[in-house]
């Protein structure tokens, strides 16, 4: 694996870690009664997330074009991270609309 294809993995890894940092914090928020706090940090979480899935794109096409990933630790620590800051976002938004329901408020 190049020193291209670790940055593209690292890069990963540092999306996904600030995605999933921005889940935990709206479940804080949330639980804190800051529903819009918890929505846009949620926000912010699914934006970052772009980043990772952009890197992973490029890795898709590059493969499709015949420019070979060679799979590595690193690699699948990044596309850990990745899957990992996705259920994250996604269990943050069921934790606020749980938590909105159960202050009367209606889900988003």
């Amino acid at each position: 694996m190049d020193d291209e294809k670790y940055e593209s993995a690292f890069e990963i890894i540092a999306h996904s870690g600030t995605a999933k940092g921005y889940a935990l914090e709206a479940i804080d928020a949330s639980g804190e009664g800051d529903f819009e706090e918890a929505a846009h940090l949620i926000k912010l979480g699914r934006d970052e997330m772009h980043g990772c899935h952009d890197v992973q794109f490029d890795m898709l096409q590059k493969e499709a074009s015949g420019d070979h990933i060679e799979l590595n630790v690193i690699l699948v620590h990044a596309l850990d991270h990745l899957t990992m800051a996705i259920m994250a976002l996604d269990l943050a938004e069921k934790i606020v609309d749980r938590d909105r329901r159960a202050k009367g408020l209606a889900a988003e």
